[in-house]
């Protein structure tokens, strides 16, 4: 007595090969969101840094009492804002506007030079300040 063949022994190569193709884009797809994440990450870091660079040109302001801040100061100040070792921005440039003898604008604006982001992907922190009389 001979048993009959049955067709469904197994996986042919075909169908093994179509679950390696599916399997391979979930995986791409995964790296890809990853890579976006992380891109992500680094941009909110820059602007949390951006943030506490302009927080403390304002408390240098509210500590001295006064948005007449000296000019060196003001010159220290952006060159830690441009400076990325220590702590600043990529690109960083940061500026101090008295608009009036209590009021004052500091802006904080910093771009990419990492590979796969544009070229105008430019950021600004605005904070106004405004000392009491």
């Amino acid at each position: 007595m001979r048993k009959s063949r049955s067709s469904n022994q197994g996986f042919s190569l075909i169908e093994m090969l179509v679950g390696l193709l599916i399997t391979s884009f979930g995986l791409l797809g995964l790296v890809a969101l990853q890579a976006r994440a992380m891109q992500l990450s680094v941009g909110s870091e820059d602007a949390q840094r951006a943030t506490l660079l302009a927080s403390e040109m304002a408390a240098i302001m509210f500590n001295s009492n006064t948005v007449d801040v000296s000019p060196a100061v003001v010159k220290a100040w952006a060159a830690r804002v441009a400076d990325t070792s220590a702590k600043g921005v990529p690109n960083g440039i940061g500026t101090v506007t008295a608009t009036d003898a209590t009021k004052a604008r500091i802006t904080v604006t910093w771009s990419f030079s990492q590979s796969g982001r544009s070229a105008g992907d430019t950021h600004q922190y605005l904070t106004d300040v405004v000392i009491p009389r």
